[in-house]
């Protein structure tokens, strides 16, 4: 099922030259200690005032309307007292008044607690605890959701524009700026710390890698309180004096229609939403636009030729990075399908190191010395970015979920890890391919098995439009057996199904249990639920989808009574 063959190389912007931009636009960071990504735009004011900064239906600033907005923020803060050890929790709705608030109040010292517009109850009252947020500032839609969650802060936002803009207090780049969460796959979402350095290296990275001019426009659809969204794609267009087109929502209909009405240059892309939009019907005006890239992560292999080919994307720039992470990878030229790799001349500054993962225990193999066992070309590993100094890795609000993410004693005593969660395998050219999340993988017939290998094969057979795939425990039976939720066309056939996954992978990788529904749900960041069809199993009793089992090399109905066997261990897998 792994290809471990070289693939189509993508036609793209020299990949030296943009590491070259990269790192020339990341270089001055340091020697400036005190300039922020808010004094950047500011002077951008100064050269580009009246050109569009941020776009929306809802309103527009130019760079000057930005930079007093950001002013206003900064202002109403200092007003109240506000500044350094002071938490203001931010609950508004995707806008441009959104990047203005969090600019404007770290520009104050005071950090921004980026909160997730779904989250209502005891989950917004978690979000907010561990911010240890003093105000929050709250479009008058998401009332309620404050209401809900029983917590007595302070609520304000400013009324009037600032006249003027106040020098940053003297804020330097090690200080904190943000608080963006963890998904919480596995838990309570956690707060991770973002400083001034952080947002900065994003910015300029992403600015440089990209090659953005003046004349770049982005799409973002993504939400605000995400550092892809929130961050990176704002952040890298207004850092050279381009600008940022923000949608209210992703829509997969009006996708292509806004992406032309705004003359937008790039989209940023995360998750399923290019699977959305190939979903949508053909159209005369697919490939009909002024887009020279799309970049983001989360892009499938088994989609990416299709979706470049379809809608004239000129070029595609994956990447992999997390939040609090201390590496990430981009794919600038390099294989269909890989998330990225780190050139040679930079892999002293980000050392990355792929080990064996034992499923049975969750934890790292180590060997007799005591260490970490390194994995080779194409075998799965846990991935693992160096720590080689605090700064690197800023970790979240809790110390204590800091420490459970760095692992030591690694490649040699005494080192430290941060510990990504998320198995991946590199070929020998350096390029790395994204595997599993830890906890997704499953072991069946003494094999692991990869859900998202056999999802990928899954989504090629005729009449399957997607396809989820996770592990579900079978009582008497040792290890996970596989289970696949299927999106699927009038032209699915069970029985074609089941022959084409027999040659598309191994045996014991070919899913026991189907489930055939209408589409998954998904977070908002367009990531598949699985918990929920994991929790769900194959219980006839837990949804009116269709079920089968197999039994006989062939898929069978699966009902109460089969369950009722499958549960004795009458029926044997």
């Amino acid at each position: 099922m792994i290809d471990t063959q070289e693939t189509k190389v993508l036609p793209a912007r020299s990949a030296a030259i943009a590491w070259s931009d990269a790192l020339a636009a990341t270089a001055l960071i340091e020697q400036s200690p005190h300039r922020l990504l808010s004094d950047i735009i500011i002077e951008r004011a100064q050269t580009h005032g009246e050109a569009p900064a941020l776009l929306s239906d809802l309103e527009s600033f130019s760079f000057s309307e930005l930079a007093a907005r950001i002013g206003t923020y900064q202002a109403w803060a200092m007003d109240r007292n506000l500044g350094k050890g002071d938490t203001v929790a931010l609950l508004m709705a995707n806008r441009p008044d959104y990047v203005a608030a969090w600019l404007g109040l770290s520009r104050a010292g005071v950090v921004v607690a980026l909160i997730n517009t779904t989250l209502r109850g005891d989950g917004l009252a978690h979000a907010l605890r561990v911010a240890a947020a003093q105000h929050i500032m709250v479009d008058s839609e998401f009332h309620d959701h404050v209401a809900s969650s029983g917590t007595a802060i302070a609520i304000g936002a400013p009324k009037e524009w600032a006249n003027e803009i106040p020098p940053s207090a003297g804020i330097s780049i090690s200080d904190r700026a943000l608080l963006i969460y963890t998904s919480g796959t596995t838990g309570l979402p956690k707060a991770s710390v973002v400083s001034h350095r952080r947002v900065l290296n994003w910015a300029l990275w992403f600015k440089g890698l990209l090659g953005n001019t003046p004349t770049d426009r982005m799409y973002n659809c993504l939400p605000l309180y995400h550092s892809v969204g929130g961050v990176v794609a704002v952040a890298a267009t207004l850092a050279v004096g381009g600008s940022t087109v923000i949608a209210g929502k992703f829509s997969a209909s009006n996708f292509w229609t806004d992406i032309r009405r705004w003359q937008c240059t790039q989209f940023q892309y995360i998750g399923e939403l290019c699977r959305y939009l190939l979903a949508q019907p053909l159209s005369d005006l697919d490939g009909v636009h002024s887009l020279r890239l799309a970049v983001g992560n989360g892009l499938r292999p088994d989609i990416w030729s299709e979706f470049a080919t379809r809608f004239k994307i000129p070029q595609i720039v994956e990447f992999y990075a997390a939040t609090e992470g201390t590496f990430s990878l981009y794919n600038v030229q390099g294989p269909i399908g890989s998330i990225g790799k780190i050139p040679p001349f930079l892999r002293h500054r980000f050392k990355v190191a792929l080990i064996k993962h034992d499923e049975n225990t969750g934890l790292p193999l180590r060997g007799a010395d005591g260490l970490c066992v390194a994995v080779g070309p194409y075998e799965a590993g846990e991935a693992l970015g160096f720590i080689s100094n605090p700064a690197q890795f800023e970790g979240y609000t809790n110390p204590d979920d800091t420490r459970a993410k760095v692992l030591r004693d690694v490649l040699e005593a005494g080192d430290a890890w941060f510990r990504t969660g998320d198995l991946m395998r590199a070929d020998k050219a350096g390029n790395f391919f994204f595997v599993d999340r830890i906890g997704d993988t499953f072991r069946w017939k003494g094999e692991n098995v990869s859900t998202l290998d056999v999802a990928n094969a899954l989504s090629r057979i005729s009449g399957v439009k997607d396809a989820v795939v996770y592990g579900v425990s079978v009582p008497k039976t040792d290890g996970k057996a596989g289970m696949a939720y299927l999106e699927t066309s009038e032209d699915f056939s069970v029985e074609q199904f089941a022959a084409k996954a027999k040659e598309a992978m191994p045996g014991y990788a070919v899913p026991l249990f189907l489930r055939l529904g209408q589409g998954v749900a998904v977070t908002e960041t367009f990531k598949q639920k699985k918990n929920d069809l994991m929790n769900e199993g194959f219980d006839p009793a837990a949804s009116a989808d269709p079920l089968y089992v197999m039994q006989g090399g062939a898929y069978v109905p699966l009902d109460d009574e089969v369950f009722q066997k499958l549960q004795s261990g009458q029926i044997r897998l």
